[in-house]
């Protein structure tokens, strides 16, 4: 029986205006599915118009422009809602979704769902149980004891994860290329410690990272650095609760 690291994996990437889930827009998404190990992924990609100034650090980080979204961009409406249906079929499908840092990716688009459709991400699962594996979740309690930073890109040196270039995905651009990063990671962290978890589906997995993650916030591991990520909201994993509900 194939392992679940070895199977098929789907993986989920924003770039945003910021770091403010509450507040900051999505700008790009992409969704990279694989079948096997190894296989060529297929990636779709969306491009958002958000209506708001980007700030030159977002530019920085992601290489959008305002004169290039306003070009190629679409209203945010449509788009929050395609990406939402794109994740409810992968759920739907039972292939596992990977998302780097979770609580952000998928916080994001919600409160996008809910600023641009008065809707929300449950609510377009349509019942399908979200099955996520987050690389800084898996790496944070497998090999919590290790120094060093643990931002995507020192993920994939560490665990010598293969990042795929122009060559391997057509037209990369780095949200896709971030999210087939993030996929190979998890890959790479499942054979690191197949001892550990080899025996487990992806689903035993996400119910435990649920707690691993409410562990390490709680620890007020150093990697929560951003301001927003405080209260008992950031427990949170792998979708935070509106601060209303959160509060209530």
């Amino acid at each position: 029986m194939t392992c679940w690291f070895e199977g098929p994996l789907a993986a989920f990437g924003t770039g945003a205006t910021g770091t403010d889930v509450e507040e900051d827009r999505i700008l790009s998404g992409a969704l990279v599915v694989q079948e096997t190990a190894g296989a060529r992924p297929r990636v779709t990609r969306w491009l958002v118009d958000p209506g708001v100034p980007v700030p030159e650090a977002a530019i920085a980080a992601h290489g959008l422009t305002e004169d290039l979204l306003h070009r190629n961009g679409r209203w945010p409406a449509p788009v929050m809602a395609e990406m939402a249906g794109a994740l409810g079929r992968q759920c739907a499908s039972g292939r596992p979704l990977v998302v780097m840092d979770a609580p952000f990716g998928l916080t994001l688009l919600d409160r996008e769902l809910r600023r641009h459709r008065a809707s929300s991400l449950p609510a377009h699962l349509e019942g399908a149980p979200l099955c996520v594996l987050d690389p800084r979740v898996l790496d944070g309690q497998l090999d919590r004891y290790r120094k060093g930073p643990r931002a995507l890109r020192d993920l994939r040196d560490h665990y010598k994860a293969e990042a795929a270039g122009p060559d391997d995905v057509d037209g990369v651009e780095p949200t896709a290329l971030s999210a087939l990063t993030a996929l190979e990671v998890v890959r790479a962290v499942g054979r690191r410690f197949s001892a550990r978890l080899e025996r487990l589906s992806a689903r035993e997995l996400h119910g435990l990272q649920t707690r691993w993650h409410a562990e390490l916030a709680r620890g007020q591991q150093s990697w929560f650095s951003r301001p927003a990520e405080s209260g008992p909201e950031a427990a949170a994993w792998p979708l935070r609760p509106p601060r209303s509900a959160a509060a209530a």
